[in-house]
């Protein structure tokens, strides 16, 4: 059964892995702006699996900042994985072992976030693990490719390339959306919150990790008291 599970997740990585390459790639080439090797490219992108932390990562080293300035600008742009964290706490069996909260927590990302949330009952670490074993090393070799590469292929090109990411984020938030009318509404009012936000006067100045965790809340909150899930559910 543990097997079953563990290409389950691995096979679910997959599409998730692709497009992290892609992206990782991109990220690469700003990696060896910085002057990383391919070498150090990868160790930061397997502990640090987050896009937008990773280029505040990179950038903040090209500009030679310190050490405690780095630790806080990815700790407040990585700030939402807190909010996924905690509500994967909620999915958990109470029996699970901190070992595998752990390390269940250390691949936490928006993708494996929503394939976890999306399958039915308690998580099983197992699963995670099968997704992490596929996503994590591309996106690290993704890294150390684009250093290596630097700006040998066309943006264009890279770009493209990440638009597997986007037809991931469909095939997860689509079925649900289908089956349950509260879940759509969400999705819709999500969207129509997160153009808005980028519109509205001093909201937009805000960067996009910290609008995502005030929607988040926000949103999430007011759908949990309207139509709150019972205890059994």
């Amino acid at each position: 059964m543990k097997n079953k599970v563990f290409l389950e997740g691995m096979r679910d990585g997959v599409p998730i892995g692709l497009g992290y390459f892609a992206v990782a790639f991109s990220l690469g080439i700003v990696a060896r702006n910085a002057g990383l090797t391919p070498i150090q490219g990868f160790i930061a992108s397997f502990f640090c699996v987050a896009s937008a932390g990773e280029y505040a990562l990179f950038t903040s080293i090209q500009q030679a900042a310190s050490f405690l300035e780095i630790a806080i600008i990815t700790l407040v742009v990585n700030a939402r994985y807190l909010l996924m964290s905690t509500a994967l706490t909620q999915r958990f069996d109470p029996k699970t072992p901190l070992i595998h909260r752990f390390l269940v927590g250390f691949g936490v990302t928006d993708e494996i976030f929503g394939i976890t949330i999306a399958r039915p009952s308690y998580i099983n670490p197992v699963y995670n693990y099968g997704a992490i074993f596929v996503a994590i090393p591309l996106w690290s070799i993704g890294t150390s490719l684009g250093i290596i590469a630097g700006n040998f292929l066309p943006a264009r090109v890279v770009s493209a390339l990440s638009v597997a990411l986007y037809g991931m984020f469909l095939a997860i938030i689509v079925p649900p959306a289908k089956k349950n009318l509260v879940i759509m509404i969400s999705v819709l009012v999500s969207f129509a919150a997160s153009y808005a936000c980028t519109k509205l006067p001093y909201v937009s100045q805000l960067s996009s990790g910290t609008r995502t965790i005030i929607l988040t809340v926000v949103i999430a909150t007011i759908v949990a008291l309207v139509k709150p899930i019972s205890e059994e559910q």
